[in-house]
């Protein structure tokens, strides 16, 4: 499938381009706290927040995520182990579309097994650093609420800890992506699992006391001295994901939930082998548009 297949005239297509040296550093004193925050503060401060932070995320875990590798959260689970798309063999000659592809490392490895994936991120700055990897992978800057593509462009979506867990109407994403996949198409997503809302987000015997309510859906915000916010990120209970797929039109197929594996000794944020071996950190939902 050619690129004039699936992008409309008003997409705006970043591959090719490499920027200016982008990512300037965060200086703003951020006040965490938690409050309501809508759907385009909470595109503003995402776009925003990963363009200034990229560079340091990147260097931080670029070595775990490698440049073709597919790995759907900080436990370590790899696509070439859990198959959630399909056999590798049946991802041959299928349109993929990643959404909040950061580096595209999961395009990548899609595109070494012969699918033709396309890699979606928010983030100007993101894509640079796929670009930087390589220039082997379509790359789309793009709001995951607004996909620039036409209807029935690909037979899979995916994203691992991309865009959803950010949006303020994650129901529109998942509307998004039904619209863009063919019938019959798998959409496959990892969020943080929602049972983590209820600790405090940290790596230690601090990280294993209930701190706050499980139901207590206000968004996590770091705002500035003006009250802007510069991060957010949106907190839904399981039940409420699982609502989120169906009202987006699919079928939910499996619920993942991966056990911190004996290879794997890092910490990554409040992700860490003490309490991955107690409570899970990543939920994995398995999708089906009928």
């Amino acid at each position: 499938m050619n690129q004039e297949d699936y992008l409309p005239e008003d997409a705006f297509e970043i591959a090719g381009q490499v920027g200016a040296a982008g990512g300037a550093d965060d200086g703003e004193d951020a006040e965490a706290t938690r409050r309501e925050a809508g759907e385009a503060e909470s595109s503003r401060a995402s776009r925003g927040w990963w363009d200034r932070n990229a560079d340091e995320y990147q260097s931080e875990h670029g070595a775990f995520l490698g440049d073709d590798r597919f790995v759907w959260g900080p436990e370590g689970l790899d696509e070439a182990e859990a198959a959630l798309l399909g056999s590798a063999a049946s991802l041959a000659g299928k349109d993929v579309l990643e959404i909040g592809a950061g580096a595209a490392q999961c395009s990548r490895w899609l595109a070494a097994r012969g699918a033709r994936p396309v890699a979606l991120d928010l983030s100007h700055r993101q894509l640079q650093h796929a670009l930087r990897i390589g220039d082997d992978v379509p790359l789309v800057e793009a709001d995951a609420g607004r996909l620039p593509f036409r209807d029935a462009s690909f037979d899979l979506a995916c994203s691992a800890y991309g865009a959803v867990p950010f949006v303020a109407d994650p129901v529109n994403v998942m509307r998004e992506v039904h619209r863009v996949l063919r019938p019959g198409g798998r959409w496959v997503f990892s969020v943080t699992h929602p049972i983590r809302w209820a600790f405090p987000d940290e790596p230690g015997p601090e990280g294993l006391s209930v701190a706050a309510s499980y139901f207590d859906r206000t968004p996590y915000v770091e705002q500035d001295e003006q009250g802007s916010a510069v991060y957010v990120e949106h907190h839904r209970t399981l039940g409420d994901r699982v609502r989120d797929v169906v009202a987006g039109g699919f079928r939910l197929v499996d619920l993942v939930e991966p056990e911190w594996p004996a290879w794997n000794d890092q910490e990554w944020g409040g992700w860490s082998p003490l309490r991955g071996n107690l409570i899970p950190g990543t939920a994995i939902f398995v999708c089906e548009r009928d």
